[in-house]
């Protein structure tokens, strides 16, 4: 079972979500929790009678929301192990971090975007984690600048991190947006409206968190989503 962490201020449920798509459909079975304060997956998720806490499925897709840790879920789930080969966990806080164990997460992203809130509110999150903590950036941005990521360098400098030297950008346009927007509207995850640079993000993040299955197989899944 691999734990995936993704850190930060910035929204992060729809990149999450989607990344979970691809993954159950290259045949992967998915749990995705929403640690964050706001819990947003509570409302662009369908759910039938949601509760403080839950675990729904969507697109073949576990989704649980509400709960402080795994032991919860599996309390949830009847007491059984958590049987995944995949979980995504959106983290806010650290309380949630040191919860949910993720100091040995297979694999950690910091999520932001370029707006003081998500970047100095991002860095606040993980600047009382210890120890050093090993980390990949993914960007949301227009104009990918070095600037940019010079200036979350220097940020970060006295903070436990220390940061993979790839990074992942994301476009931050209106043309994305209104695609995701239209895709929570309808309940449906697409791919076919988003551009061209977010789906190839996409894909190399699908790869990194699953690097022994082939890209092209990551490719042709995601042209019938």
């Amino acid at each position: 079972m691999k734990k995936i962490g993704f850190i930060g201020a910035f929204e992060k449920t729809d990149l999450i979500v989607y990344l979970a798509k691809i993954l159950t459909e290259v045949g992967k079975k998915v749990l995705f929790i929403d640690t964050t304060v706001l819990q947003k997956a509570r409302y662009i998720v369908p759910a039938i009678a949601p509760t403080k806490f839950y675990v729904t499925e969507y697109e073949k897709i576990d989704i649980a929301v509400g709960f402080e840790d795994l032991e919860l879920v599996s309390k949830y789930l009847g007491n059984i192990e958590i049987d995944y080969d995949i979980i995504l966990i959106d983290i806010d806080s650290p309380k949630m971090f040191d919860s949910f164990n993720m100091i040995n997460a297979e694999k950690l992203y910091f999520v932001t975007a370029f707006d003081n809130f998500s970047l100095r509110k991002g860095i606040e999150i993980i600047g009382n984690m210890r120890p050093k903590l090993k980390m990949t950036k993914i960007l949301f941005e227009r104009d990918i600048t070095e600037e940019n990521d010079e200036y979350l360098n220097l940020l970060s400098l006295t903070f436990p991190i220390e940061w993979e030297k790839e990074k992942l950008y994301f476009p931050y346009d209106q043309g994305d947006l209104t695609a995701i927007i239209e895709n929570q509207r309808v309940s449906k995850i697409k791919f076919r409206n988003l551009s061209d640079q977010y789906r190839d993000s996409l894909q190399m993040l699908a790869q990194e968190i699953i690097p022994t299955t082939k890209f092209s197989l990551i490719k042709k899944v995601m042209k019938n989503i």
